[in-house]
């Protein structure tokens, strides 16, 4: 897939985009588009690519970039890998392994697409949630199912979901197992869109390309500011804004929209004027064509 915005190396660091890897990585100028690549168990989550998340992160938070997180073979990911999961005990849980992976997701600088198609169920919900925005097509299902298999959804969802959703909808997925179709995870916004599958990619590009035409540092500290705590506003909010005012881009950014501005109103004024010469010179028109209508008549009268 080529990106939009600026382009950009597609190498991936050794290791990192192999075939075989958990995850595929392209790099580009204003974005990185992370693949999950375990088709064969439908990119079922595991500690592998829990790791190959926390190094990605870890560039993303080096150099902040849009991310794109996507699937393969027409499946976003359809939970954690349960066969790992049966083996994990106390220590495991306690530990955090994919709440910690979904929580660095969530807070890296730049905003996350995920572009969530197929299942996107247990683990991936979460994965999917921790997300900025989520597209989906008509063929995604997302739901968290955890305690049909005697656990909970530890991994975010229990306080994510409902803050994206409310409380009613959240329990019902999380204490009545629904699984959501496209169309109802849309009507309660818990995808952004919904697009044909052809046109899934091209969506979450076209979001990238929106939020790449803004000035980053804006873009980093707006996300900051949204997800800081309520008792941290306004002091959050007023900080932001101090460095913000500082910055050059700031300062060229309104430049070029006051003089454009100026030239709209230059264009405009303009316009008026040529409309009422145009105006004027039809009224001295019709003047002239009376006058010599009326010379005309009154030669034939004396004729």
């Amino acid at each position: 897939m080529s990106a939009g915005g600026n382009g950009g190396d597609t190498n991936g660091a050794p290791g990192v985009n192999d075939s075989a890897s958990p995850l595929l990585i392209e790099r580009h100028s204003d974005r990185t588009i992370i693949r999950l690549n375990r088709p064969e168990v439908r990119n079922a989550i595991d500690q592998s690519m829990v790791d190959a998340l926390h190094a990605v992160c870890a560039e993303l938070e080096a150099e902040p970039k849009v991310a794109i997180l996507t699937g393969t073979s027409g499946i976003f990911a359809a939970g954690a890998d349960i066969s790992q999961l049966r083996n994990r005990r106390r220590d495991d849980a306690l530990a955090g392994i994919n709440s910690k992976i979904f929580s660095r997701i969530q807070e890296l600088p730049m905003p996350v697409i995920a572009l969530v198609e197929g299942f996107a169920l247990g683990g991936g919900a979460e994965l999917a949630f921790a997300a900025d925005f989520r597209i989906g097509t008509p063929s995604t299902k997302i739901g968290n199912p955890e305690t049909g298999l005697g656990i909970l959804a530890a991994a975010g969802a229990a306080w994510r979901l409902r803050e994206l959703v409310g409380e009613p909808r959240a329990k019902e997925i999380l204490l009545a197992g629904r699984t959501l179709q496209a169309d109802e995870a849309k009507a309660i916004g818990l995808l952004n869109d919904v697009v044909d599958p052809e046109d899934l990619e091209l969506a979450g590009q076209a979001l990238a390309d929106r939020i790449a035409s803004f000035a980053p540092v804006a873009v980093r500290l707006s996300k900051s500011a949204f997800h800081a705590p309520r008792e941290a506003h306004p002091l959050i909010d007023n900080v932001a804004q101090a460095v913000l005012f500082e910055t050059e881009e700031k300062f060229a950014r309104m430049d070029a929209f006051l003089s454009k501005r100026e030239a709209k109103k230059a264009k405009k004024a303009a316009e008026q004027e040529a409309a009422e010469r145009a105006r004027a010179e039809a009224v001295t028109t019709e003047a002239i064509d009376q006058q010599r209508d009326s010379r005309t008549r009154e030669e034939g009268d004396n004729a």
